[in-house]
Order: structure tokens, then C-alpha cells, then sequence
């Protein structure tokens, strides 16, 4: 089955805000064996200048999951999950996540286009915070195999 082209632009906002807690980042900064002290310990995160502790580089992908979860299982879209693969991932920030940040999200489908017997699905979600300001956007490529 075929991606939809006609969702090209569709968005998915997340159902509620996303609360970046430091057990979060602690939990996520385990999950990717990343033992820096920042990421676990506020003084830690202070003495390096940030007002409290940060979260990895790549955590938005938590923030995401929300939108790109609806807009994959969304059945009118045409994705078989079965074969769906990570092609790519990044992530454009305006300034660092932290914990305390509350974030409101929305996931659009960025690029929808064909590579041969594959299909590449791009999904952008941006995140913004409680002043409306924005915080990060990220990109992910998914690759749906060809039978």
C-alpha cells in the first residue's frame, strides 16, 4: 500500500503538554549510557552555567512520539509499521530543553516521496514552550520497505 500524498502538510498536535522532569532526563540519559553528571545532578548542571539540569541532545524524540505515533497509526495514511525502518533523525534547537520546561507540541508530515521500491516518510515536530516561544524541531525520516 502507498503513502497517501494527499497528507503531505497534515499536522498531528500532541494530546497535552509534555512536563521535562529531571527523573525524565536521568531515565533518558541511562537509557543512552550517557553518565554525565549534568544530567542527573542540578549543581552539577549549574557549575557548567545551565540553570538546571539539562537534557540530552537527542531527548525531543520523546517529545515527538506523541504526534508521529497518531500520524503512523492514522490508517487513511497508508503506512504498514511492519515495514517501517529509522532512516534518519535530527533535531534544530533555539535554545537547550531543561527540566521544568512544559511543552506544547505538533507533529506535521514534512515529505512524502519514493526511492525506488521504498517510500520515505519525513515527520517534523516542533515544540514549543509555555510562553510560546520555540525550542526545538525535530526531524525524523522513516523509510517504509518495498515488498
Amino acid at each position: 500500500m502507498a503513502i497517501n500524498p494527499d497528507f503531505l502538510g497534515r499536522e498531528y498536535p500532541a494530546p497535552e503538554a509534555y512536563e521535562v522532569t529531571r527523573g525524565k532526563i536521568r531515565e533518558f540519559a541511562e537509557a543512552i549510557n550517557d553518565p554525565h553528571p549534568a544530567y542527573v545532578d542540578r549543581e552539577s548542571a549549574r557549575a557548567l552555567g545551565h540553570p538546571d539540569v539539562p537534557a540530552p541532545p537527542t531527548f525531543p524524540v520523546i517529545i515527538g512520539m506523541a504526534g508521529s505515533a497518531q500520524a503512523i497509526g492514522d490508517p487513511e495514511l497508508g503506512v504498514d509499521f511492519s515495514r517501517v525502518v529509522h532512516g534518519d533523525q535530527r533535531f534544530a534547537y533555539s535554545r537547550p530543553l531543561y527540566a521544568g520546561d512544559v511543552l506544547s507540541s505538533s507533529t506535521r508530515i514534512a515529505d512524502i516521496k519514493a526511492l525506488g521500491k521504498n517510500e520515505m516518510l519525513t515527520l517534523e515536530t516542533e515544540a514549543h514552550d509555555e510562553a510560546g516561544e520555540h525550542v526545538v524541531t525535530a526531524t525524523m525520516v522513516l523509510v517504509v520497505r518495498g515488498e
